[in-house]
């Protein structure tokens, strides 16, 4: 029983700059700091491969000494009307009703809500009484592909069934204004907020790219790289400078004995949907595939045109690849990596 992937919506937060317009209200944040520091910060920003992105807030709001409280409350109100919006849109490109759905997954990690996200769905959409819901939090910017994952093996054991992933995140609001650190500024400077909604089927005439198989990998000793530190101020990012170095050490374990398994090699791929962790990562994934006649510009446009969000950037990936009509047979491979460390991989085939 084939497990398919029927449509794929994002939502864009309301707010929006591009980098260069944001870059005023860094040198004010910097007032005070060295001149040599102040000029190091405001190069990294310009040179980060994000020319645009869109957030929760204002840029005056981001730079205002607001609580986590007050970042907290933002980011509940404004998740939900994103989440709501996306799913709305996820549905009207799969000609679906909200009581179509039997398995909702939401999926963040940027804020704190209990009861989570899908419950208030479930409310103002009217969904199905008997969903079966699972949030998934705390696996940062592998969650969507996780939740992809956990759909899949529902759907697997339950024909004629239909899911949805629903990831929401805003790392503008775990910003730090009081941390001058190299962590808080590359994150200042990579991220943004997004949200994306992929509906999945286990119908047997629904149409779009199947999904043939799945995998996690494990990094051993790596749970200091990557995560967040939960501080009096909020969600303090943990960003270990080695994690370029790391992934392209493990690159060769993580993806040919996955294609293997699948009796492919990377020569059989025909598309790479890889999330875009940042300009690093992206310029490290280039150099191990580039040689392999393979490319990631659509990776590299989402992280110039929106910025990393975390788990749900690489659904906006995958959204570029649906959009389009890709021949039968086509084949690609979904991958994240998030905090644990750990590496995401689907099989899709067209």
């Amino acid at each position: 029983m084939a497990v398919r992937i029927t449509s794929v919506a994002k939502q864009l937060p309301q707010y929006t700059r591009e980098t260069k317009d944001i870059l005023p209200y860094v040198e004010l944040w910097l007032e005070g700091q060295e001149e040599r520091f102040k000029r190091k910060v405001l190069k990294i920003f310009e040179n980060a491969a994000v020319d645009k992105r869109y957030s929760i807030m204002d840029a005056e709001d981001v730079f205002l000494k607001t609580s986590f409280e007050e970042k907290n409350n933002i980011y509940v109100k404004e998740s939900i009307k994103l989440a709501e919006q996306s799913l709305i849109k996820a549905l009207e490109k799969a000609n679906l009703k909200s009581t179509d759905i039997d398995f909702i997954i939401t999926v963040s990690c940027t804020g704190i809500m209990i009861p989570s996200l899908d419950a208030y769905l479930i409310n103002s959409l009217k969904m199905k009484q008997d969903i079966v819901r699972l949030p998934v939090t705390e696996m940062g910017c592998a969650a969507g592909v996780s939740g992809i994952i956990y759909a899949k093996n529902f759907l697997k054991a339950n024909p004629n069934k239909r899911a949805v992933v629903i990831a929401v995140e805003s790392p503008t609001a775990t910003f730090q204004l009081e941390d001058y650190s190299m962590v808080n500024i590359v994150s200042a400077a990579i991220f943004g907020d997004g949200c994306a909604s992929v509906i999945l089927s286990s119908y047997e005439n629904e149409k779009g790219p199947e999904i043939k198989d799945e995998a996690m990998y494990h990094f051993y000793d790596a749970s200091h790289m990557m995560g967040f530190k939960l501080v009096n101020s909020g969600l303090q990012m943990v960003l270990d400078q080695s994690v370029p170095e790391t992934i392209a050490e493990h690159f060769p374990k993580i993806i040919h004995p996955f294609l293997e398994q699948n009796n492919l090699t990377i020569k059989d791929i025909d598309h790479l949907v890889f999330h875009p962790g940042g300009k690093k990562i992206v310029q490290t994934v280039e150099e191990l595939f580039g040689d392999l006649g393979k490319n990631i510009d659509d990776t590299k446009e989402v992280l110039r045109l929106y910025g990393n969000m975390s788990s749900a950037t690489v659904l906006y990936v995958l959204e570029r690849f649906m959009d389009r009509d890709l021949p039968q047979g086509d084949k690609g491979i979904m991958l994240s990596f998030g905090p644990g460390f750990s590496a995401q991989r689907i099989l899709l085939e067209w």
